[in-house]
């Protein structure tokens, strides 16, 4: 028979005329390669080996599910490395590309590619492909055996809120639910509204599902004490509104558990939702005989409300975590296939009332993401003319970005000194948490492209160096009634010495303000040397604004703002949903070469019909 149990069964003593059930495949396993002793001694006086004792003393979730609890901290562990060490850009290697590969063993988006909800919901905003949807059918095809094995072993965020649940939720009660009500179905409600906005452009994943809640949650929380640690207090950016809004969501889902353990896995989290539909191509299941006692036992221990009061399923709900299994006195859970139906006990017995689903909350989830979906559009139409943000090196096109980014903030986490922040409530609802680059702050390094190795949508392409190097980001435009040597009051060349510094070289002096004498002729040691940013040069990292903001601005107060500001929008940067840039780069050199030849040839054309001391151009 098929079978997945990879529980400790409950260990009681034999009872004369009842066959014991033979072993597992785990348990087999376990006798051919261990020692007698680290098992449990099964006779008339039953004995725990040393493997249940151990695991007894971690607690009794391990002791009845103790694979499940492996798997879990092995992955919670996996996310963490891949949160603060391989997405960390900073090691004693100046290049942030190579530091980032040397690390990254595995992708540094993994946990978010494999969120089904994530790429499902940004495909049907985008109306495209989108990479990741590989990975999220792989995980729903795991879930064909392990049905909703996401949820009970892999995910972190359902991870941190056991932890939670354990440190905190036992221990308050006063506000603990004893009564089933409408939200019970509430996932699927919000799985509806969140596909729903996504027909019509507007992406809801980034605040609802779980793993760009997790991510976004530990880089508002964590980051700033990993960067006040490993680097300095003072380079941690300014926290605004939209920071705020995430932690509170962050905090409000680990503090749902007060109301019951695991309340936002089982009732909220529309990426559960995913799993539990895709429940209905399960292989495996979870089967209760004809032996159970109604002990409750399983009901008390069931971390995802999977168990209907008269003890069997809801395999919808069932992630086949078999915790229930390591406390049934009787042995009467099994996990077997789907189609297994020998000694089953007899179902509805006692009556389990279940709450059906409602076609008000399906109404309803709807209308909430119209209504949504109009804020947005109506917030878009009344900014409209608002600057457009200078996005990270390789972004896709505006409208597209919109709809495939998810706000999980996993290119800030990789952003060497921060250049890369969250938008708050300035660029509208739509743009909330969607990174843009602040180069007050610090430029954009030459030698990274992180943001869009890490991205787990598309939103940002994963560029190769030579790419990246000159895509567009913006254009650097010089205020004139500002800059230091143009206003006559000093000469400045920070942003000529930093754009050259960096291998762009796109910042050059011209002669301003010389003085002349009677003959006309100019006096020496007048004027200043003024900058003139070569438009095709440019790629808009915004180094040259970081420098003149932090020393003309900041240290030395000379100027209010900065006299150089980076800008977005047509003509200024480069928004390409495929293609090279640097192919792009050799077209546009090759028109220009044109234009100046053409040029050249009706200048040689036009002086033809000059007198001959107008002929020659030196003159």
């Amino acid at each position: 028979m098929f079978r997945l149990d990879l529980f400790l069964p409950f260990l009681r003593t034999k009872k004369r005329g009842i066959a014991p059930k033979g072993p597992g495949p785990v348990a087999k396993l376990s006798r051919a390669l261990l020692p007698g002793s680290w098992l449990d001694d099964r006779s008339s006086k039953p004995r725990a080996g040393l493997i249940r004792r151990i695991v007894r003393s971690l607690g009794a979730s391990w002791e009845m599910s103790p694979v499940r609890r492996i798997i879990q901290a092995v992955c919670f562990i996996a996310f963490l490395v891949l949160f603060f060490y391989v997405s960390w850009p900073y090691s004693d290697n100046l290049d942030y590309a190579e530091t980032r590969e040397a690390k990254e063993w595995i992708d540094a988006e993994f946990f978010l590619a494999i969120d089904p909800l994530v790429s499902i919901s940004t495909a049907i905003a985008a109306k495209a492909w989108v990479w990741s949807l590989t990975f999220a059918a792989g995980i729903l095809l795991v879930g064909v055996l392990f049905p909703r094995g996401f949820c009970g072993y892999i995910c972190p965020l359902g991870t941190l809120i056991d932890l939670f649940d354990w440190a905190v939720g036992k221990r308050v009660t006063r506000f603990r639910m004893k009564q089933d009500g409408w939200w019970v179905n509430l996932k699927y409600y919000l799985l509806l509204g969140t596909l729903v906005a996504a027909m019509f452009g507007v992406l809801l994943s980034g605040f609802f599902a779980a793993i760009p809640v997790v991510t976004r949650g530990f880089l508002f929380v964590f980051k700033p004490a990993q960067t006040a640690i490993l680097r300095d207090a003072y380079l941690i950016p300014d926290i605004g509104w939209g920071h705020v809004l995430s932690i509170a969501l962050f905090i409000a889902v680990l503090a749902m558990g007060l109301w019951r353990p695991r309340f936002w896995c089982r009732y909220v989290c529309p990426s559960g939702a995913v799993f539990s539909i895709g429940n209905l191509f399960r292989a495996a299941e979870r089967k209760v005989e004809s032996t159970c006692v109604h002990c409750n036992k399983c009901i008390e221990v069931c971390p995802f409300d999977a168990i209907k009061a008269d003890f069997t399923t809801r395999t919808a709900d069932c992630t086949l975590c078999q915790t229930c299994g390591g406390v049934c006195p009787t042995h009467a859970i099994k996990f077997v296939d789907r189609w297994e139906c020998s000694n089953l006990k007899e179902e509805n017995d006692p009556p389990t009332r279940e709450t059906a689903l409602s076609r008000r909350g399906f109404l309803a989830g709807t209308a909430a993401a119209v209504a949504t979906v109009g804020g947005a559009w109506t917030v878009m139409a009344a900014d409209a003319k608002r600057p457009l943000p200078v996005r990270p090196p390789g972004s896709v096109p505006e409208p597209q970005f919109l709809e495939l980014c998810i706000r999980c903030g996993a290119c800030y986490q990789a952003c060497p000194n921060d250049v890369l922040q969250p938008a708050g409530f300035e660029d509208g609802f739509e743009g909330l948490w969607a990174p843009k680059m602040n180069a007050n702050w610090a430029g954009c390094e030459p030698t990274c492209n992180n943001c869009g190795q890490v991205c787990p949508t598309g939103a940002i392409r994963a560029l190769p160096m030579e790419e990246k190097m000159v895509a567009r980001m913006g254009l650097a435009i010089v205020n004139e009634g500002t800059c230091l040597p143009f206003a006559n009051r000093e000469a400045c060349q920070l942003c000529v010495d930093e754009c050259n510094a960096a291998g762009y070289s796109a910042i050059e002096f011209m002669q301003v303000h010389t003085e002349a004498d009677e003959a006309g002729k100019p006096i020496e040691g007048t004027g200043f040397v003024a900058p003139v940013v070569i438009a095709d040069k440019c790629v808009g990292c915004g180094l040259c604004q970081m420098r003149c903001y932090r020393v003309n601005v900041v240290q030395k107060h000379l100027l209010g703002d900065t006299a150089i500001l980076v800008e977005a929008g047509a003509g200024k940067e480069d928004r390409m949903m495929r293609g090279s840039y640097v192919e792009l780069r050799k077209r546009e050199e090759a028109e220009r070469a044109r234009k100046l030849e053409e040029l050249n040839r009706k200048r040689g054309a036009t002086d033809d019909y000059l007198p001959d001391f107008l002929k020659d151009k030196d003159k």
